[in-house]
């Protein structure tokens, strides 16, 4: 297929649209910033910011499918500056809007796990996201996200699906998000700050999350119109995350508990069995060795 992958510089793009690539399919990227990682991707990325309705002009035409990743995607950051949750609505719109106007049928628009809010339950299913447990800005960008992607479905003859990605660490990511940051933060000896002594939190390896995408452009038509958690499946508390860190790196950071930061999560596990059964996905790499991989690719690459 001829797919267009906006955020083609982010973590998650750049892996996918390798991963697309290696399986034959014709990929264009559009961003707001350079892909700093892959210059074969930069090749394929068109140079745009869409939050301006007249961006889209600038993307091809002849798509037949939009995987929609771009996004402001900090929690914290967005409760400090809620402007870029704006940002987040306006970007969906106008890449909804594209693929209306072009009739883009096949629209995958990445979610959050952050859209169930604090929600007391072992794990969470998708049919248990509310409004009413928007914790942040951010989310509810994403929630009300989603609920432009089910109107456009409804309204302009679209079959799209929502994925709810969860923590997604691994290579292409040397930003503020807790995983590279721990690791800069173990080399250099400094404090490691956790919000939230028993936050738990399900992390996703960048290959799992891509391996779900795929699962999803393969098998589009048992897909289309329904909502995946692309997870792990299991949760992982901040403290140990903190803690394989300092023991992988040597480190001898002392690990700060500070308090719960406003509009953040404090426990989320997954249930990921309706992505196994219908799409197949089957995610291979576990919390101890996704940390021990992303280590090794940070003291290779930054």
């Amino acid at each position: 297929m001829k797919i267009l992958v906006t955020g083609s510089s982010g973590t998650i793009g750049t892996r996918l649209v390798e991963e697309l690539i290696s399986a034959g399919h014709d990929v264009k990227g559009a961003d707001w910033v350079e892909n700093k990682w892959q210059p074969a991707i930069e090749k394929k990325t068109t140079r745009v910011d869409l939050r301006d309705e007249k961006s889209p002009a600038k993307l091809p035409t002849d798509v037949e499918l939009v995987v929609h990743l771009a996004a402001n995607a900090r929690v914290y950051e967005l409760v400090e500056n809620p402007e870029r949750a704006r940002d987040n609505f306006l970007t969906l719109f106008n890449a909804l809007e594209y693929a209306r106007k072009n009739g883009i049928q096949k629209f995958i628009f990445a979610s959050s796990r952050e859209g169930y809010g604090n929600i007391k339950a072992d794990k969470l299913t998708e049919d248990m996201v509310r409004v009413e447990n928007c914790e942040s800005p951010y989310t509810a960008s994403k929630v009300g996200g989603e609920a432009l992607v089910h109107a456009y479905a409804s309204c302009y003859d679209m079959d799209p699906v929502i994925i709810r990605f969860s923590n997604v660490y691994g290579m292409y990511d040397d930003s503020v998000r807790v995983v590279p940051l721990f690791i800069r933060q173990a080399r250099a000896g400094e404090p490691m700050t956790v919000y939230g002594k028993n936050k738990c939190l399900d992390f996703t390896h960048i290959e799992d999350a891509v391996h779900g995408v795929m699962c999803i452009i393969n098998n589009y038509d048992k897909a289309k119109n329904e909502t995946f958690n692309l997870a792990y499946g299991e949760g992982t508390t901040i403290v140990d995350l903190a803690e394989k860190i300092k023991k992988i790196l040597v480190s001898n950071s002392e690990i700060v508990m500070g308090e719960p930061r406003t509009g953040e999560v404090v426990r989320y596990v997954a249930d990921i069995s309706k992505a196994k059964k219908i799409l197949g996905y089957s995610p291979k790499v576990s919390f101890e060795e996704g940390i021990q991989r992303s280590v090794e690719w940070y003291l290779k690459n930054t």
